[in-house]
């Protein structure tokens, strides 16, 4: 089975790298608590053993999660987006949507902050706007109901 790339820009598999060593370390602080709590012994420690095990569960399947993306990671090619005619991922693309002007950059999955403008090329406006260009307007299934999305300018 061919596995799914996953696309990410530098900056972003820098962050996953990064978070990805603070986890690991991490790692090592809940192996101690835990290994402190069992050392002691007294039912008072078993709801801090307890809560160390859930963390270390959480921990390493986030670990895990990161590497998943770090290993089929694909790196955009953001220079070229920026020359592109059309909207690609990498793409910083100013649109009208539905009378308010906002400015969004195509990224993965992983990578999506709509709150600081990165959206999810899987997202309704993200996969909507790819392949667009300056001018065009596209009609987006958004959990909301249909929005109207107008390209003005790509960078």
């Amino acid at each position: 089975m061919v596995e799914k790339q996953v696309p990410l820009t530098r900056e972003g598999k820098a962050k996953l790298e990064d978070e990805l060593e603070q986890l690991r370390q991490q790692r090592r602080v809940v192996a101690e608590r835990i290994h402190n709590a069992q050392e002691l012994g007294t039912s008072q420690n078993d709801a801090e053993y307890d809560d160390a095990k859930l963390e270390q569960g959480m921990v390493e399947g986030r670990i895990l999660e990161v590497e998943d993306i770090l290993r089929r990671a694909s790196i955009i090619d953001e220079d070229g987006a920026h020359r592109s005619g059309r909207v690609v991922l990498g793409s910083g693309v100013e649109v009208d949507q539905d009378g308010k002007v906002r400015h969004y950059q195509i990224v993965g999955a992983p990578e999506a902050d709509p709150v600081h403008g990165k959206i999810s090329n899987e997202s309704p406006v993200g996969a909507a706007l790819l392949g667009r260009q300056v001018g065009d307007v596209v009609d987006v299934n958004a959990p909301k109901g249909v929005i109207k999305v107008k390209v003005l300018k790509i960078d």
